[in-house]
């Protein structure tokens, strides 16, 4: 069967990275997601980079990340991949790549997920891939790009960006041609309105190149980030291509919007349930 993970900083937004990793365990996943956005505070707005006080901001990174692996491994758990930050087109937060590709490392991950810029054709983007392989190389840690999406205020829908297609998706791996970059298939992005294309479509195209995913749930309208099964997601087909291709990585909830509803006490609860949907789709692949 499948193993699971989850991105922790929903968590850590309410208990701290260290506990939410020690959460994590407690509820069942087999592994935990370095977010490593509070690296830096983006403004969206003004489109440039805030102060950041958070720990992987600053010179004592590296022992942080050597603190949560040691937190993972005394609970049993592991880190399977990392997110660096995003915008990508902000270079600032591009000029942090090569460092989280280094802290994924140290915190015992092997695959590190970078977005591709938006609105850069795939030539562009490998420009800066094959620029971070040899680091990628160097530390054992695979590249993995992601599928996006831009909005489109006249037809007020997710309209298209880097890798939001099968054909634009091929067209970044081949590009790059590296066995250190891989696919990371976002299921909730392939499945909004507007982008032509299906979570299973994308599945059955990127074969091989296919090595991690962010799972979530939307109402195909929204990149709503929510529990699998609560919206409008088919999880059936999903299961029965991720089985008909052979993938063999880790299920990673990228469902941020989950923990919202869960404080205090109740923290673990929001995780358990996160693990529970996790399984449930373990077994649904396993039994396709």
């Amino acid at each position: 069967m499948l193993k699971t993970s989850t991105e922790i900083r929903s968590i850590a937004s309410k208990v701290g990275e260290e506990k939410a990793i020690e959460l994590v365990a407690k509820a069942g996943f087999d592994a935990w997601d370095f977010s490593m956005l509070a690296m830096v505070r983006y403004d969206w707005s003004t489109n440039r980079c805030l102060p950041c006080g958070h720990a992987l901001a600053g010179s004592e990174a590296f022992k942080f990340a050597r603190r949560l692996k040691s937190i993972a491994s005394d609970c049993g758990i592991v880190c399977n991949q990392s997110h660096a930050p995003y915008p990508t087109y902000c270079k600032a937060i591009a000029d942090t790549y090569e460092k989280c590709i280094e802290l994924t490392a140290e915190a015992g991950g092997k695959i590190c997920v970078i977005h591709p810029d938006n609105y850069k054709s795939a030539e562009e983007n490998a420009e800066m891939f094959l620029r971070l392989l040899p680091i990628a190389k160097g530390c054992g840690v695979k590249i993995a790009t992601e599928n996006m999406w831009n909005w489109s205020e006249e037809k007020k829908r997710p309209s298209f960006a880097a890798c939001s297609t099968p054909e634009s998706f091929l067209e970044h791996m081949k590009a790059v041609d590296d066995d250190y970059f891989v696919a990371c298939l976002d299921i909730g992005h392939a499945e909004l309105f507007g982008l032509d294309t299906s979570a299973v479509e994308m599945i059955d195209k990127l074969g091989t190149h296919l090595q991690a995913l962010h799972v979530h749930d939307n109402n195909k309208k929204g990149d709503l980030h929510k529990i699998p099964f609560s919206d409008s997601i088919d999880f059936d087909s999903v299961a029965k291509a991720l089985k008909r291709n052979g993938y063999d990585g880790y299920l990673t909830l990228e469902a941020v919007s989950h923990m919202s509803a869960f404080d205090g006490e109740n923290v673990f609860l929001g995780v358990k349930e996160l693990s529970d949907s996790a399984k449930k789709l373990a077994e649904m692949i396993e039994d396709a």
